[in-house]
């Protein structure tokens, strides 16, 4: 049996994030990090298609304990996964790296206050013990992503590709290429592929409100030069949140003022001719799904310079030599690229057990956004769908070291969220509220819920996750530490549950 204190799933961008965390606020407890694939890096190692990038800046993507050097802050696939390469290896993370171990099942025993993590490896079946455990496995399936139904898709005679698993060998210079999708993979994949190919096709449902910012922060890149440079990092990571909360409260509080500026914005980027009502104005409000930022107005000089078309139309169907639209309209295609989104998977997709009976996680509500009530020692870093993910991933990351540390100066091996008395007429919501992208709404019966006050909200709100995670007490009458008296029940009310879902 491999027994460690902690064990930490994933060693994407999260999981090498808290292995930091945990080696520097934690520094006499044992881990090690479960990886299922080959290499470290996650969603950075994992998308390897024609300009992979952030959407977000790095400042504010970049760890907190770690600047962003790079004078781009818009920084593509591989740079991030170098970032992430170099922190496991300045910190010596990567020697405590078990790769091609993939988690099938974590079992809580309350008699010995430990998970028992099981996982696959080379065909056979390897556990881990320990007393924490840390699931930093991001928040979609990485085996497969998300393609609808498409009439026809079997006779088409070219080649189908989804992003999440581009082939290396994929050639598509001068070749008619059409990339159906209208989020930030389709509208990165685009003005990349435009370069070569004859010519691209965007194909959407529907419009996504669209953003460009240059990719290099003027104010960083001078600060850097006059500061020290973790002043330099600080202060341009306070910049950017602020200005990231600031938007975001705009588009809640004066929707349509920030709409009439997005789209005059890509009005004077692509002219007075170009039908931006149709193709670019969506039909919800900013930041009821999430914007997509372009670095330097890429997709728009495509579009201008030709090599990219937008069309805004439904599927008939795929047929031999590409896609028929309701209208009747055929686009030819020689490579199909399926830009359609993710399949969300709570935790991983691994099955847990407590105490021997299988956990339901819709019948739990979130604590904090990071633990679950009635589940002991066990913690979730999910990042924000409005911010940069890394900015809840550090909190998430510090607040556990606070919890671990805590049950060692109460000498207590268990920490659990419980509801309490003064919970029972809370008000129940989803997980992700406000939030109306596809990907989030087929899998939010799935998640657990989350309360309507204190500290059962998930906030998605950085400033008050920040009071809430970083500074308030560990110990608020919700949390208990120690086992919990039997009387206690894990599950929310059925008829609280039923509400919630109508």
């Amino acid at each position: 049996m491999n027994e460690f204190d902690v064990v930490i799933v994933g060693a994407g961008l999260s999981g090498i994030g808290s292995a930091y965390h945990l080696s520097k606020h934690c520094p006499g407890k044992t881990y090690t990090i479960l990886e299922g694939r080959s290499a470290l890096g996650g969603t950075w190692d994992l998308f390897r298609y024609p300009g992979v990038r952030s959407d977000s800046d790095m400042h504010t993507l970049g760890y907190n304990f770690k600047p962003w050097r790079a004078a781009k802050s818009i920084a593509d696939g591989p740079a991030i996964l170098e970032y992430v390469q170099e922190t496991a290896d300045e910190n010596a993370i990567v020697e405590n790296i078990r790769y091609n171990h993939m988690v099938q099942s974590a079992e809580w025993s309350s008699d010995n206050a430990r998970w028992l993590v099981t996982t696959t490896h080379d065909g056979q079946e390897v556990q881990f013990s320990c007393n924490f455990l840390l699931m930093c496995s991001g928040y979609y399936n990485y085996a497969q992503g998300y393609t609808p139904e498409f009439t026809g898709l079997q006779s088409f005679g070219g080649t189908v590709v989804h992003p999440q698993h581009w082939p290396e060998d994929l050639e598509y210079a001068g070749k008619k290429i059409v990339v159906i999708g209208s989020g930030a993979t389709a509208m990165t994949l685009v003005p990349a592929m435009a370069r070569d190919a004859e010519s691209v096709t965007m194909l959407q449902r529907s419009p996504t409100y669209v953003v460009s910012r240059p990719d290099h922060d003027v104010v960083a890149n001078l600060l850097r030069k006059i500061l020290p440079e973790k002043w330099a990092y600080a202060l341009t990571r306070f910049k950017n949140t602020q200005m990231q909360a600031f938007v975001y409260k705009q588009t809640r509080t004066a929707p349509e003022k920030v709409k009439k500026r997005l789209i005059e914005m890509v009005r004077k980027a692509l002219g007075p001719d170009y039908d931006v009502d149709k193709h670019f104005t969506p039909r919800y409000n900013p930041w009821d799904q999430r914007l997509c930022l372009i670095p330097n107005a890429d997709l728009f000089d495509s579009i201008r310079g030709g090599k990219t078309k937008i069309v805004t139309e439904i599927i008939d169907c795929i047929t031999q030599d590409g896609v028929k639209l309701k209208n009747g309209e055929v686009l030819a295609a020689d490579i199909l690229v399926t830009a359609t989104g993710l399949n969300l998977q709570l935790l991983g997709g691994v099955q847990f057990t407590k105490d021997g009976e299988a956990i339901h996680f819709p019948d739990t509500v979130s604590y904090k956004g990071m633990m679950y009530s009635g589940i002991p020692n066990l913690v979730q870093t999910f990042g924000y769908v409005n911010a940069s993910w890394t900015l809840r991933a550090d909190l998430t990351a510090e607040y556990a070291c606070r919890v671990i540390n805590h049950m060692d100066k109460l000498a207590v091996s268990q920490v659990t969220p419980q509801l309490r008395d003064e919970d029972a007429d809370m008000a129940l919501g989803p997980w992700i509220e406000d939030f109306s992208a596809g990907y989030m709404q087929r899998v939010m019966h799935l998640f657990p819920k989350q309360g309507h006050k204190d500290p059962w909200r998930n906030t998605q709100d950085y400033a008050l996750d920040k009071k809430l995670i970083r500074r308030a007490p560990i110990e608020d009458g919700a949390l208990i530490f120690g086992p919990l008296p039997e009387a206690t029940t894990t599950a929310v009310p059925a008829d609280e549950l039923a509400r919630s879902a109508a």
